[in-house]
């Protein structure tokens, strides 16, 4: 079973937006869109879109759609900033389309960056992905795992991490090896699914 490693694939596109979108590096922070004075947005609203602004600059398209479309339910009134926020969702939308992994393999080896970038949530999204595909891959399980163990959901992560052994050994070895794994040290189960042969064989 392959061990969990930092991807250095999948750097994200920086070419200009394709067709009618305005190109995210002309929108200055601190200037959104124009409007007249009666439409003036919050300064709270004008706040939360150039976040959301940043973010998008950064080609964070998965957290910056997200943002946008938070502006979108949060200020249904600000009509300055909802249709441009529309716009960028849309550009997010494309973004994410263009370079979003297709195959397993590189939807796992997505996933797996994720998680050692921390991104609990990419991570999660993508393991659920493949598991549809392919119920029985035994990395999806491991690692939707360890998503639920960082979570504190502990009787979801041995439920995931037993599938995971059931199928391929080789999880048990290295969830015992992974510091994840540390708030389970002392339970019982945990301890069952990643005994080392020679543990068994002594029991």
């Amino acid at each position: 079973m392959p061990k969990r490693a930092r991807s250095r694939a999948g750097r994200a596109s920086t070419k200009p937006p394709r067709g009618d979108l305005p190109p995210i590096s002309h929108e200055p922070a601190g200037q959104p869109p124009s409007a007249t004075a009666a439409d003036s947005p919050a300064s709270e609203a004008i706040a939360a879109f150039e976040r959301a602004i940043r973010t998008v600059q950064r080609h964070d398209y998965e957290r910056g759609a997200e943002a946008f479309r938070e502006l979108i339910e949060k200020f249904p009134d600000e009509r300055a900033l909802l249709e441009r926020a529309r716009v960028y969702v849309e550009l997010c939308r494309r973004e994410l389309k263009q370079k979003a992994p297709q195959t397993v393999e590189e939807r796992m080896t997505a996933a797996t960056a994720a998680l050692n970038d921390d991104d609990d949530r990419t991570a999660e999204r993508l393991a659920r992905e493949i598991l549809a595909e392919q119920p029985r891959h035994d990395l999806a399980l491991y690692l939707l795992a360890a998503v639920e163990v960082r979570r504190g959901a502990h009787a979801e992560a041995l439920g995931f991490l037993r599938q995971a052994v059931a199928i391929s050994p080789e999880a048990g070895a290295q969830a015992r090896l992974d510091a994840d794994f540390d708030s389970l040290r002392e339970d019982e189960t945990f301890r069952r699914l990643t005994a080392q042969p020679e543990d068994d064989a002594g029991r």
